[in-house]
């Protein structure tokens, strides 16, 4: 039964163009995949990813020279890279970002068909590309979603504890809830980001049109009430659901929150790295004065002759040694005083001989001057 509604779902939540805006060709002296029509350039890399579904999925990676950040973004339910080509490469020059962009499956030139956990597998495939061929860590990722791609994107950002940020862009509370005003989640629902929203532990950013006549701006506002960590929203005055990248304030306020989120994060590793150097500091001497400490407890413990509780074989045969090394240095120091004590008598015996001889000698003068 669920899948059944899955499908009826997929039928109302999906809207790939057909046919494709794009095709992908090899050229034949690089062997690189490139789409037509769209030109060669040399900091855009087109690839095909295969998923743990086993559909094959188009991306397309833009490379920035100046980029600190990764934005991964999934594209809106009635679009195409060959329709979000242009707009991603504007994105990462005035963002100054590397970008991955990816087809859904059944999307494009992607296999398979559209369903709410291909899009799942899907973002996954992309996320795992940056981490092992672009050597991308998750700190340094920032998930954007629009509209329907906002489901992949909560999904992944909720098992992801160390995103940079999340942008949401046109989101959905849930599929049910774009047709519908339900006050529950249901079993048979799609895309159930209000459950998953409160997961998500890094910085959000909601963007919505005040006249979007396909997802209510109602969806963006509690999303965004819900979030965790909130940064200030952007509520479009007179945007509807497709236009919103023609607004300026849009890429001022995306400036804005990126360059946020790198400085935080940059603040976050100095102060960390700062408290760390300070602790190593405070531990150095410490240890310092341990190892001064523990000769003088060595010298007490012989001073005091009382061996350490529970003392090894060792300590033991080394603790009788000092000690009859001591008795032997305190028989000599006894003997030494008793010699010293004979010589003292002596030389008092034989000083006081000499003066009574030569006391004697003066008598005698004496005698014989007179």
């Amino acid at each position: 039964m669920g899948g059944v509604t899955s499908s009826v779902a997929a039928k109302f939540a999906f809207f790939p163009p057909s046919p494709s805006s794009y095709k992908l060709v090899c050229d034949e002296l690089t062997g690189l995949l490139l789409m037509n029509p769209f030109p060669h350039r040399e900091n855009v890399e087109i690839s095909k990813l295969p998923t743990r579904r086993g559909t094959e999925i188009v991306a397309m990676y833009v490379r920035h020279p100046m980029a600190t950040s990764t934005l991964l973004y999934s594209h809106g339910n009635a679009a195409d890279l060959g329709q979000m080509y242009e707009l991603f490469i504007e994105l990462s020059i005035h963002l100054k970002v590397n970008l991955m962009g990816y087809d859904y499956s059944g999307y494009g030139q992607s296999t398979g068909k559209p369903s709410e956990h291909h899009t799942y597998a899907d973002i996954e495939a992309a996320y795992k590309c940056l981490e092992e061929t672009y050597g991308t860590k998750q700190e340094d990722i920032i998930l954007y979603g629009q509209s329907v791609g906002s489901g992949p994107t909560l999904n992944l950002a909720a098992r992801l504890p160390h995103l940079k940020a999340v942008v949401l862009h046109s989101p959905i509370l849930s599929g049910l809830r774009v047709m519908y005003p339900v006050k529950k989640t249901y079993w048979f629902d799609i895309y159930k980001n209000i459950d998953k929203i409160t997961l998500v532990n890094c910085t959000v950013l909601v963007i919505h049109g005040t006249c979007d006549e396909v997802v209510d701006c109602s969806h963006g506002k509690q999303l965004w009430e819900l979030s965790k960590e909130k940064y200030e929203p952007l509520w479009l005055e007179g945007g509807n659901h497709c236009d919103l990248e023609h607004y300026p304030e849009y890429i001022k306020h995306l400036k804005k929150f990126i360059t946020t989120v790198e400085r935080s994060v940059s603040s976050r590793a100095s102060t960390g790295q700062s408290e760390e150097n300070q602790s190593s500091d405070l531990e150095m001497p410490r240890q310092s004065v341990d190892r001064r400490e523990k000769p003088r407890q060595s010298v007490d413990r012989r001073e005091k002759e009382k061996p350490p509780k529970g003392p090894s074989k060792k300590s033991k045969l080394r603790i009788t040694f000092e000690q009859h090394l001591d008795r032997s240095r305190r028989s000599v120091d006894f003997h030494d005083k008793a010699r010293r004590s004979v010589d003292h008598q002596q030389y008092h015996q034989n000083h006081h001989q000499i003066e009574r001889g030569r006391k004697s000698v003066d008598r005698l003068d004496r005698v014989r001057s007179e």
